[in-house]
């Protein structure tokens, strides 16, 4: 049976999508908002082969597949714990054909896969810059939030080692790191092309930010108009609740 697929711990959280489910383990890591409206934003043609950076347990491939025409994504992770799930989630949604995990660190990447061989790689990266505060290096979260064993400019590198000559990264993180970004896309030739800022209700400042960027592109950035999280009572507006269930 499938749910012999759960180990101690673990639980089955429904993905509304062609009834998809993902396996996660709270102790360890779930995925988030961010995750989500990430998957909404980026686009894959059929013919197209994705990477999906700093994948935790798989989510953003899994629904980008349900999403999308595209067939073929490769989620890389560090952690075996996240890999082990992602792979029984892809199990479970009969998704093997489609979806291929690998547990390595992405700084080794080119060590593993051809560079220029992805026409689209999506990140949702740790958010927390190096050395801002004292972490655990040990615990699974931390890991996924703080840049513990890889930064954004390593992200970026990988990425653009990875993407073929006008491959897309489409990236979510924190506006609060825009400078950062800005300066270490143009160091590894992503221009930026696409700028979204995410609110989380319409009064309220944008706290995150989702952005596609084009290998060796030509400067030229399109900010688009931004997308609230929350109507009154904290119900997602209809775009949002589109992104979950259409």
């Amino acid at each position: 049976m499938k749910k012999d697929l759960l180990k101690n711990g673990e639980r089955l959280d429904d993905l509304h999508r062609n009834g998809y489910m993902l396996i996660q383990n709270p102790e360890k890591f779930c995925f988030g908002l961010d995750a989500v409206l990430l998957s909404g934003f980026a686009k894959a043609k059929p013919d197209e082969l994705v990477m999906d950076l700093c994948s935790g347990n798989g989510v953003v491939p899994i629904l980008m597949e349900g999403k999308t025409d595209c067939e073929q994504f490769v989620g890389v992770e560090i952690q075996p714990d996240n890999v082990d799930m992602a792979k029984r989630s892809i199990q479970y949604n009969n998704q093997e054909d489609k979806i291929y995990m690998e547990c390595c660190d992405l700084k080794e990447l080119d060590k593993i896969y051809n560079p220029h061989l992805f026409d689209v790689v999506t990140c949702n990266p740790p958010y927390i810059k190096a050395g801002s505060g004292a972490v655990n290096e040990a615990d699974g979260k931390a890991v996924a939030r703080h840049e513990i064993l890889c930064t954004l400019d390593d992200v970026f590198a990988a990425a653009a080692k990875m993407l073929k000559y006008g491959g897309r990264l489409y990236m979510v993180h924190r506006t609060n790191r825009l400078g950062d970004i800005f300066e270490l896309s143009k160091k590894h030739r992503l221009e930026p092309k696409v700028m979204r800022f995410v609110h989380a209700t319409i009064d309220k400042a944008p706290s995150m930010v989702l952005m596609e960027f084009a290998k060796d592109g030509k400067p030229h950035l399109e900010v688009e108009k931004p997308m609230i999280i929350y109507a009154a009572g904290n119900v997602y507006t209809k775009e949002v609740n589109d992104i979950f269930y259409n």
